[in-house]
């Protein structure tokens, strides 16, 4: 089985983000949940982009490096919403990177790129924090990464954490079953 690094969304480290490496390790996985906010999740994504903006991207990504020392170097990196946009910093730095699990957002396509590289995604579709137009240009910009995006309709931006309003307990499941196929791979 492999290492997952899995970062948290805006709202910090959650029971969601638990149950969902709890899932992962239950196929014999070892998951590493770094807290990005230093023990202060929040409850809404107002307060989440507030939060994070206090923090500051430097220190974010200091606690994320940290995280990722940790880690062996074929680690798979994995991210929920600004968690995935996180990833897009360190991918091209991890040339043994064996794949990246990006829910509920994507992650920037930077170089170098590892052509091939496999790269599962899951969005709602329609997301609330990006046109549908950002969706498809990246996409289409992912060029020879192995993209595999998979949409959800009508769910909201976060629906695999059963505290919010955006949970769908249909697309979570479906979701949580597509990106242990994927980790299987590995």
């Amino acid at each position: 089985m492999t290492h997952i690094v899995l970062f948290h969304s805006v709202l910090g480290l959650r029971p969601a983000e638990r149950e969902i490496a709890a899932a992962f390790e239950a196929d014999g996985h070892t998951v590493i949940l770094p807290d990005l906010y230093g023990g202060r999740p929040v409850d809404s994504y107002d307060e989440g982009f507030r939060l994070n903006e206090e923090i500051g991207q430097e220190a974010i990504e200091v606690r994320a490096r940290a995280a990722l020392a940790e880690a062996p170097e074929d680690a798979v990196l994995a991210g929920i919403s600004v968690g995935a946009f996180l990833i897009g910093r360190f991918w091209g730095g991890r040339p043994r990177l064996p794949g990246a699990l990006l829910l509920a957002g994507p992650a920037p396509w930077r170089q170098p790129r590892r052509a091939g590289l496999p790269v599962s995604a899951h969005i709602a579709r329609p997301d609330p924090f990006d046109e549908e137009q950002v969706f498809t240009d990246w996409a289409g910009e992912a060029g020879d990464i192995a993209l595999d995006l998979h949409r959800y309709d009508g769910v909201g931006h976060y629906f695999l954490d059963r505290s919010l309003p955006d949970y769908d307990a249909a697309a979570a499941a479906r979701c949580l079953e597509r990106c242990r196929a994927f980790l299987r791979r590995f």
